[in-house]
């Protein structure tokens, strides 16, 4: 189902302030913000709150990694909205080059290792979750990452397990690169929730 085919069940008054948002940002409001609007008891607060606080949350990891973290997972769940939308965000923090190159292949991309083995554990997390366990945790233990910067990484994949499918299950719009490029910096300013 398309989210266009349910938008006709929202309120005149959601519908009103999304299309004032999409007016003064100067482009379509994302899917993703609205389904938050659309039913907040679906995808608004709750879903919001542990959105920021995995991307947002005290961390050692810096937005931008965490960004291309959710980028990764979106890719392995083959959901190009997310994908397109946290690559925008996290190029705001790292070089584009090297932000491709990870989406591309993390293994060989020019990466600090901490982070390749935070991504080789979410990876199997992502794609083989019945295989993960104590092992794949210290592996990546043994790369430098610290548990606490593998329970933050763990919490990115997890919130994005669940945004990838509602993103994939309502077929988001693809917005263009330079709409994913304004989002990305509102989303920088106001965050998740």
């Amino acid at each position: 189902m398309r989210l266009a085919e349910i938008e006709h069940g929202d309120s005149v008054a959601h519908r009103l302030l999304i299309s004032a948002i999409s007016r003064l940002a100067g482009y379509r409001l994302p899917d993703a913000a609205r389904v938050a609007f659309y039913d907040r008891g679906f995808a608004g607060p709750a879903l919001g709150r542990w959105t920021q606080k995995a991307m947002r949350g005290p961390s050692t990891w810096t937005v931008s990694e965490r960004e291309l973290m959710a980028a990764m997972v979106a890719s392995w769940n083959s959901c190009p909205f997310c994908v397109g939308a946290h690559r925008a965000i996290s190029v705001r923090g790292m070089d584009l080059e090297v932000v491709d190159a990870v989406l591309a292949d993390f293994r060989t991309a020019p990466i600090d290792e901490r982070l390749r083995a935070a991504l080789v554990f979410l990876e199997r997390m992502t794609k083989d979750p019945d295989e993960l366990s104590v092992a794949d945790a210290r592996v990546a233990l043994g790369a430098g990452v610290t548990a606490a910067e593998l329970e933050d990484a763990a919490a990115v994949a997890a919130v994005f397990a669940v945004i990838t499918r509602n993103a994939n299950a309502l077929d988001f719009e693809i917005p263009t690169a330079e709409e994913f490029d304004r989002a990305a910096g509102m989303l920088l300013r106001r965050g998740y929730s």
